[in-house]
């Protein structure tokens, strides 16, 4: 088997830490361009030993188990999902990264048309004064905000702001679009980028700039605008665990925890590989919070004006970085098939010029079969890589099936399967027809089977990581254990905010599966209604 040597840059270098400033040496700078020009080298198998190792050990993934974050940039540059841009904090997404978005998009925006929502878009500039409209909301992100003061060479009249979220700007269309009940409920989604000026940054989880999906909705009435928002949570539910293989919890922010400007945030909270949380996808009960700022009225069925009841949800790149953090190994990306680009990757092996033909025929043979089943597969045919790098390389991309055919599968008319969940041997399956319904049945079998599998254990991790407590020194444990904390909730904002500064953790939700029976809080001993997760996060 050859060896695989990746030359690639250190992702902690691409997104600079907050105490290193902006005046960085050029050189610096320029060291980091340098390094990252990707170099892959192939041993061939012949070699009468094994390279010699560099002193920067060929930039090989560092294990999991050793340091979690550097294990993730490690991930992120050698499967070519992202780069870094000119600019502290912001990612340059490369094909194979965008692809995996591509695969979210493609599977959201037909449940956005089934439900009701047309897509559309909104400019990214918007005038400051919208935000200032709705006092929360200024508040909640003034920190993050992107100011536009100068344009076309010129001091503007009102400085603008870079698109933090679309709130504002969409109550200023809606109050022109909106007049009568009969144009409720309106319903529209926009996929954009939005910017929010983030301090401490992590690619695909918090950059300064990222892609998403916003939905806006405008209702009659509030229970309409409930409806609607607790619908898009289960939208996002389904998907994470149906496509995402992500087994999320789904519930209530607490007050504490609710996006500027909105009555209610429902979420769905998933657990990474470091059991941090991270916050995958919201959902936004608006109330009439904003229609009052903007003045986004109706006239309803009574010839009485009201102001409209809103929702607002979205999900963005950043669940990309979920996918990588919650199924990833050593050995690199582990891709649900059902968000991967490429499900089935074959490799054609051949040592003689004589056998060459045969088997590139029949590995196109296979390749034309699955492609006409639906499955998204490739060919690696190139023929300066050792299949041994190759095999490397594409379980390193997480592609989830790899079929490898030889001169003794041409003669057998078979092929051997490798499963990507599955390391070494046991993943290995010799002798499987080439017979295309034969192969296209075990293939699409073994699919589900990885699906259903990254599901469980995902599932089976998360679970063995979340502690019942049912006092303050029993959450403080859980936490400094660096798991999950569920317990009896009814405190104050500023118990909250102190279980925060204390411990770290904040609290992820109050799921909307709760347990029955009579509760006590953990922290004030009196009665309580709900449990809450507490957990950190990133």
């Amino acid at each position: 088997m050859g060896a695989l040597t990746l030359r690639l840059p250190s992702l902690s270098s691409i997104f600079i830490p907050p105490y290193l400033s902006s005046r960085t040496p050029a050189l610096i700078r320029r060291h980091n361009r340098i390094q990252s020009t990707v170099r892959l080298c192939a041993s061939s198998t012949e070699a009468a030993a094994p390279p010699s190792k560099s002193k920067s050990e060929d930039r090989a993934i560092t294990p999991r188990s050793q340091d979690f974050n550097a294990w993730y940039l490690d991930i992120i540059a050698h499967a070519e999902l992202a780069d870094y841009g000119p600019v502290r904090g912001t990612m340059v997404i490369r094909p194979y990264g965008y692809a995996i978005w591509e695969s979210i998009q493609d599977y959201l925006n037909v449940k956005f048309k089934e439900t009701g929502h047309s897509n559309m878009y909104f400019p990214q500039f918007i005038p400051y004064s919208f935000i200032e409209k709705e006092a929360s909301h200024v508040e909640g992100f003034s920190p993050e905000l992107a100011l536009v003061t100068v344009g076309g060479g010129k001091e503007l009249e009102e400085k603008l702001v870079v698109r933090p979220t679309s709130e504002t700007i969409v109550n200023h269309m809606f109050t022109q679009w909106i007049h009568s009940h009969r144009d409720l409920p309106l319903m529209i989604n926009q996929w954009a980028n939005v910017t929010r000026w983030e301090m401490r940054t992590k690619p695909f989880v918090r950059t300064l700039e990222f892609l998403w999906q916003e939905g806006h909705t405008a209702h009659a009435t509030p229970e309409e605008a409930e409806k609607e928002a607790l619908q898009m949570i289960d939208v996002y539910i389904k998907f994470a665990y149906e496509q995402a293989a992500i087994p999320v919890i789904a519930g209530r922010k607490s007050k504490v925890e609710t996006f500027a400007g909105a009555d209610r945030t429902y979420t769905i909270e998933a657990m990474m590989g470091d059991r941090k949380a991270l916050q995958a996808g919201t959902s936004h009960n608006l109330g009439q919070n904003f229609s009052r700022a903007f003045g986004t009225q109706f006239t309803d069925e009574s010839g009485q004006r009201q102001n409209v009841w809103q929702t607002s949800w979205a999900i963005s790149t950043r669940f990309v970085g979920g996918i990588i953090m919650t199924h990833g190994d050593d050995a690199g990306l582990m891709l649900p098939p059902r968000v991967a680009p490429i499900q089935v990757v074959i490799v054609p092996i051949w040592k003689k010029e004589e056998e060459k033909s045969g088997v590139l025929s029949s590995a196109v043979t296979a390749y034309e079969v699955l492609k006409c089943a639906g499955i998204r597969v490739k060919v690696d045919d190139s023929e300066q890589k050792t299949p041994g790098w190759k095999f490397n390389f594409w379980e390193m991309k997480g592609v989830p099936i790899r079929i490898e055919i030889g001169p003794r599968d041409v003669l057998n008319k078979s092929v051997v399967i490798s499963r990507r969940d599955i390391p070494g041997k046991q993943g290995k399956v010799f002798g499987v027809s080439m017979e295309p319904d034969v192969l296209v049945s075990y293939v699409k079998d073994k699919l589900d089977e990885i699906q259903a599998s990254l599901l469980r254990m995902a599932a089976s991790f998360r679970d063995s990581n979340i502690v019942d407590v049912s006092s303050y020194e029993e959450l403080k444990a859980a936490i400094s254990d660096g798991k999950w904390a569920r317990g009896p909730w009814s405190a104050s904002d500023k118990d909250e905010l102190k279980v925060k500064e204390e411990t770290g953790a904040t609290i992820r939700c109050f799921p909307f599966e709760q347990p029955q029976g009579a509760k006590t809080c953990l922290m004030t001993g009196n009665a309580a209604e709900e449990v809450a997760i507490f957990a950190k996060s990133y």
